[in-house]
């Protein structure tokens, strides 16, 4: 069984050293194995994985709260496979909401940048289609903005 440095833990799993402190410090993870000569961490291959996991749901913005549900699930297996389910569902649901308004902000640089690429090239015509593709988009725009 390797066990790896911090440094080694934080390159492989993506967090910061800081941040697996602090995720062992409010129980998150861990605890942490410790070297018996010089004090410091060691992880296992099982705490990398779980590094990999939680390191992907900060990723989607998955927030502390449900990272410790999460963890309390995956401990105890199948018996909480529907919560976990539905955890991760609420959570892909929530990024397909923010897909939606990007997609939206997207367009309305696309329709921008046109207008501007028109006057650029003092296509008059060009840029009047240009300013109603920015119209349209407008209600859109801001309703993805107030949500």
């Amino acid at each position: 069984m390797t066990a790896l440095t911090i440094q080694d833990a934080a390159r492989r799993s993506g967090l910061s050293e800081p941040t697996l402190r602090y995720y062992e410090e409010i129980g998150l993870i861990g605890p942490i194995s410790r070297d018996p000569s010089s004090r410091h961490r060691r992880y296992r291959e099982e705490d990398l994985d779980t590094l990999q996991a939680l390191a992907c749901l900060r990723a989607m913005g998955v927030g502390i709260e449900d990272m410790r549900i999460y963890q309390a699930n995956r401990a105890l297996g199948n018996v909480r496979a529907g919560a976990q389910r539905d955890l991760l569902l609420g959570h892909a649901e929530r990024i397909e909401q923010q897909i939606e308004t990007l997609q939206v902000h997207l367009g309305y640089l696309r329709a921008k940048a046109a207008l501007w690429d028109a006057r650029e090239r003092g296509d008059a015509a060009a840029e009047a289609m240009a300013n109603c593709a920015v119209q349209e988009m407008l209600p859109r725009l801001e309703e993805a903005i107030l949500g």
